[in-house]
């Protein structure tokens, strides 16, 4: 993962290179991967010299559920009404006449463009793809590199660990 706040000690590289460094141990979660990787920072380690490499990617679709014209309208429905209330709520602050009419034309005109913005694609598709899914990159294990200079002194470290 990358550090919102700053920058690395690590040189800016303009194209991506490949990884360097020794391996010091292999996991088959990103979870035991990091873990392993904050075991050695709460040991003082220099973990700026540590890369997690995830090996042997794989792109991961999960389906969620089957897609019907009555799902699709209901979700139409629910994502315009909140566009629209917040819409109207806004337009409610800029109006002097008051009353509820800015939120319920915010409302109504909200469920109508959430429910064409999800028909029409949907309608698109023919059939061809009834179902919902979500996509994940997943890799079959995650290793440790580790800057030859520590490398050895990291693998040390973790050989304590017991994952």
């Amino acid at each position: 993962m990358t550090n919102p706040l700053g920058n690395s000690n690590r040189a800016r590289q303009g194209l991506p290179t490949p990884p360097t460094g020794w391996p010091v141990g292999s996991y088959p979660t990103y979870a035991e991967a990091q873990k392993s990787v904050d075991f050695l920072a709460d040991n003082q380690f220099p973990v700026q010299d540590v890369t997690i490499v995830g090996v042997d990617l794989m792109q991961v679709e999960r389906v969620l559920y089957r897609l019907t014209w009555g799902k699709v309208i209901g979700g139409g429905v629910v994502s315009g009404a909140w566009l629209g209330l917040f819409l109207g709520l806004l337009l409610s602050l800029f109006t002097t006449t008051g009353g509820f009419a800015p939120v319920l034309v915010g409302l109504v005109g909200g469920i109508i463009f959430g429910v064409i913005s999800t028909s029409i694609p949907y309608a698109a598709t023919k059939g061809q793809r009834d179902f919902a899914s979500t996509m994940q990159l997943v890799a079959g294990r995650y290793d440790v590199l580790c800057d030859p200079k520590s490398a050895e002194q990291a693998r040390d470290m973790l050989a304590r660990l017991a994952i």
